[in-house]
């Protein structure tokens, strides 16, 4: 495949986005036609996902280096702390999620001609130009919570000819008086379906959404289908992603000192004799902890940077004040374990991981969701098998 008239990073990254088979020959057309480069501003900072580093890069000094970025397949960082400012924050905030996520969302979304979409978390607008290119600007409709983030974006879409509607509002409540719409795609992270887009999506339609639990900070496509009597939309999800989350379903985490002021001298003590990869698994994406988390309710767990050969992992309870703590090290046979309050966190992280390895330790495409108006349950292979999350 060749892109007449596109730059070499451009044509490099299609290439490769093809290969993989995310970008496909229906979006083609709209890759070529609205450059990412387009929609980031001068002063922008990439993740390399390689070292898990940021770095800030300025067009206005780098050309050069800002163009291989913004023709790059990474995710690239566009705001901290919910500001607006050109200095390097403490949490980021909004970006442009890696192409390859782009397009394999877009790619799975499969819109048809004439079908409107709302998309929840407008971010640089791109992703908004991608599908108005395709599908045309009055069927599309996206939603912003920052109005500063959206104003820029809208100055974009119209730079570009693409002048599609973009609320600068919460997409939580959704877009009641555009509904019915025959697509929802959320860009940003989700820890439950607002009730609101089952009501808005049209009967047969599609959400797609970065969905997860509080347990880690990884999500997984879900992509739900609305049913018939448009009440509930359910369906499987499609692997492991990261995106910054919906502002209202940020993690309730109360810091660590509010569990543990005082050492772990007087928690209950225990041994396991569980590995760190039995626990973690290979890599951020491992759908170990993506299925802990849909056994383990209201629960974070954070990993500590490892020290002389050890690696504390710690539990802490969302609903109370419980938490727990394993040392893991895995040149000893069986290594320590504390926990404290009336949850028996670590008894149930190790009950989930048992239940995982005895249900014949399930991808990420074998669990699903079902959401109502009154709720969401998880499910592993078939509906029937849900339980409530």
């Amino acid at each position: 495949m060749t892109f007449s008239g596109l730059d070499e990073g451009r044509s490099e990254l299609g290439r490769s986005l093809i290969k993989r088979k995310v970008l496909t020959s229906d979006w083609i057309p709209s890759f070529a036609a609205v450059p990412r480069a387009d929609f980031l501003p001068e002063l922008m900072w990439p993740y390399d996902m390689g070292s898990g580093t940021t770095v800030a890069v300025d067009r206005r000094l780098e050309p050069g280096v800002w163009g291989s970025y913004a023709n790059g397949d990474m995710p690239i960082v566009t705001q901290w702390d919910d500001r607006a400012g050109e200095e390097l924050g403490k949490v980021p905030t909004s970006s442009v999620s890696m192409p390859s996520v782009v397009f394999r969302m877009l790619r799975d979304l499969d819109v048809q001609p004439g079908q409107r979409v709302l998309e929840i978390g407008t971010g640089t607008g791109w992703n908004a130009a991608l599908l108005a290119h395709r599908l045309g600007p009055s069927n599309v409709v996206s939603m912003e919570i920052d109005a500063t983030v959206a104003a820029a974006a809208r100055d974009r879409l119209a730079r570009r000819s693409l002048p599609l509607q973009v609320l600068s509002r919460d997409g939580v409540a959704g877009d009641e008086p555009g509904a019915p719409y025959d697509r929802i795609i959320a860009t940003a992270g989700l820890r439950s379906v607002p009730p609101a887009w089952i009501a808005q999506v049209r009967p047969g339609g599609l959400i797609m959404a970065p969905w997860g639990t509080h347990y880690s900070n990884q999500d997984a496509l879900v992509r739900l289908r609305g049913a018939e009597d448009g009440r509930s939309a359910s369906g499987v999800f499609m692997g492991p992603v990261e995106f910054m989350k919906l502002r209202s379903h940020r993690l309730p985490f109360a810091g660590h000192d509010h569990y543990v002021p005082d050492g772990v001298s007087s928690a209950d003590r225990s041994t396991t004799t569980l590995k760190e990869k039995e626990l973690l698994g290979d890599d951020q994406f491992a759908v170990t902890s993506f299925a802990v988390g849909l056994r383990v309710r209201d629960c974070y767990r954070q990993v500590a940077a490892p020290r002389q050969g050890s690696r504390p992992v710690w539990f802490y309870g969302l609903g109370d004040r419980s938490w727990a703590c394993v040392m893991l090290r895995d040149s000893d046979a069986e290594v320590q374990v504390w926990q404290s309050g009336p949850r028996r966190l670590w008894d149930e992280v190790s009950a989930a991981l048992d239940w995982w390895r005895e249900t014949g330790q399930p991808g990420y495409d074998r669990f699903g969701l079902t959401v109502t108006q009154h709720g969401q349950q998880v499910w592993l292979d078939e509906p029937m098998n849900a339980w409530d999350i």
